[in-house]
């Protein structure tokens, strides 16, 4: 499932983008062009927002990670709380909830968006294509240790795996395990290891030196 099919040059495989614009696009491009006739807004800081997002990637939450792994005192602020200790890192995520979820010895958290593609894009940019797909959306809340075995995360019987619904109003990150023999790593070296796939639970943070 969390392979997509590949073209001759060896690339995931993606549709042409050449369908007709379904409604809501077709309202997003009036509405937007609305705001800007009207003066509300400006073509140039729609485009400078669009560029912001772009620009989002996985390796601001991997900073976060990795302080949460190494600050106990802000790891408490962001399971408390976690737009708040993003927005304190500097992290502009908007009116995100965010809510941490943290990985234990006894516990796994994966994260999926049942009716749509909720994601915390202000911290970890665009989704993968399959965590917007209707198979992982559906499989995932009704056997996730098989859908986590698919991704190459076996996850022992004697764990408890909570899964974590996103929806327009809250979204999730995991804070996955720090791995073993990372002892004086700094922030770098650890946010380093964290991965995209980790922080949403279909992966394990990658070992020191893989």
């Amino acid at each position: 499932m969390p392979h997509d099919h590949l073209s001759p040059s060896g690339h995931p495989y993606r549709e042409d983008n050449d369908q007709p614009l379904t409604y809501w696009q077709t309202m997003e491009i009036a509405v937007r062009e609305l705001l800007v006739e009207k003066g509300h807004i400006t073509a140039e800081e729609v485009h400078a927002q669009i560029d912001a997002m772009d620009a989002r990637s996985p390796a601001m939450g991997a900073v976060v990670v990795a302080r949460a792994w190494t600050d106990p005192v802000f790891k408490a602020a962001l399971l408390e709380d976690g737009s708040s200790a993003c927005r304190d890192m500097g992290f502009d995520i908007g009116p995100m909830h965010l809510i941490a979820m943290e990985n234990t010895e006894d516990t796994h958290n994966v994260v999926v968006c049942t009716l749509c593609s909720c994601y915390p894009r202000n911290l970890l940019g665009l989704p993968p294509d399959w965590y917007k797909s209707r198979e992982y959306r559906s499989r995932t809340v009704r056997e996730p240790r098989k859908v986590l075995a698919e991704f190459g995360v076996n996850v022992p019987t004697t764990m408890k795996i909570r899964v974590h619904d996103s929806t327009a109003d809250m979204r999730y990150v995991v804070i996955p395990q720090r791995p073993s023999g990372t002892d004086g790593y700094s922030l770098d070296q650890l946010a380093d290891l964290v991965t995209r796939d980790s922080m949403i639970g279909v992966a394990i943070v990658k070992q020191p030196g893989v």
